[in-house]
């Protein structure tokens, strides 16, 4: 293939295949992103609700060890 086979008709095909190659690139890329995306906020939705469970557990766990002592307490008046 010779400098004179290249028109700028050839070019400008070139130049638009390679620009819709760029945009399927570019729209899997944006598809993995949003995949991602959705991925994160869900185990950020599932964490936070875990940390709700441990948080209460914690209080309870408190309380049942505070009512404890002033069980201990109260009995050794």
């Amino acid at each position: 293939m010779t400098r004179d086979n290249w028109t700028d008709a050839r070019l400008d095909d070139l130049s638009h295949r390679m620009d819709q190659s760029f945009q399927q690139v570019r729209t899997d890329m944006d598809q993995g992103f949003d995949r991602v995306d959705s991925d994160i906020r869900e185990l950020r939705s599932e964490m936070t609700s875990r940390f709700d469970s441990l948080q209460r557990t914690l209080i309870l766990a408190a309380a049942g060890v505070i009512a404890s002592l002033i069980g201990l307490i109260a009995t050794q008046l």
